[in-house]
C-alpha cells in the first residue's frame, strides 16, 4: 500500500489480509490512522536500496555481451 493508493476501501482490503499498514495517512484525512514511524523509516531504506541496486543493473545482467543485442 503506498500514500497515493491510501482510502477506506485499500485500508479495509489490506486489513482483511492481514496485512499491517506502514505509510502515514494522507494530510488532508479527516481520521489519520497510527503508523509506525521506525518500520515506515525502515521500508523507506529498503525501497531506496532497490531503487540504487536497478541503477547498477548493468554490473550484473551484462546485456551487451548477448547474442540479441548484436542482431538488432
Amino acid at each position: 500500500m503506498d500514500r497515493a493508493y491510501e482510502d477506506n476501501q485499500t485500508l479495509q482490503l489490506a486489513l482483511d489480509f492481514g496485512f499491517l499498514p506502514v505509510v502515514p495517512p494522507r494530510s488532508n484525512r479527516l481520521r489519520p490512522w497510527q503508523y509506525d514511524k521506525a518500520m515506515y523509516r525502515k521500508r523507506n531504506e529498503i525501497e531506496r536500496l532497490f531503487r540504487r541496486l536497478k541503477g547498477f543493473r548493468r554490473i550484473f545482467s551484462r546485456f551487451d555481451k548477448l547474442d540479441v543485442v548484436f542482431l538488432v
